[in-house]
């Protein structure tokens, strides 16, 4: 799994605790580093991103080029902002609201069909 956010205590934080939840987990602080990633070679099965992003990468670009890089990724998008506000995601990406639970988050990535490590 990729965790992507901007915020780096929340980074921290989220990212141990779905590790803990039995994931593997690479973190990114922004949609330029994400997208290096997705570009590499590493196994990356689920793409978990803020929906707004600094830097000129927002997290429903950086869905549509993890979709477009890699067939068959599963992307959740999440923002504190309401759903009426955002953009329009794409059709194949979740979404949770913030604030959320971890455990919202991991019966979030189950829903989608992503396993854990």
């Amino acid at each position: 799994m990729l965790f992507v956010d901007d915020d780096l205590l929340l980074r921290d934080v989220v990212a141990e605790a779905l590790e803990l939840a039995g994931f593997r987990v690479t973190v990114a602080g922004g949609g330029a580093e994400a997208l290096r990633v997705l570009r590499g070679e590493g196994p990356v099965d689920v793409v978990f991103s803020d929906v707004v992003m600094p830097h000129g990468v927002s997290g429903v670009e950086l869905a549509q080029e993890a979709l477009a890089l890699r067939p068959g990724i599963r992307v959740v998008l999440a923002s504190g902002h309401p759903r009426s506000q955002l953009p329009p995601l794409p059709g194949q990406v979740a979404f949770i609201a913030k604030p959320y639970r971890v455990a919202e988050l991991v019966d979030k990535i189950a829903d989608i069909g992503a396993g854990r490590a």
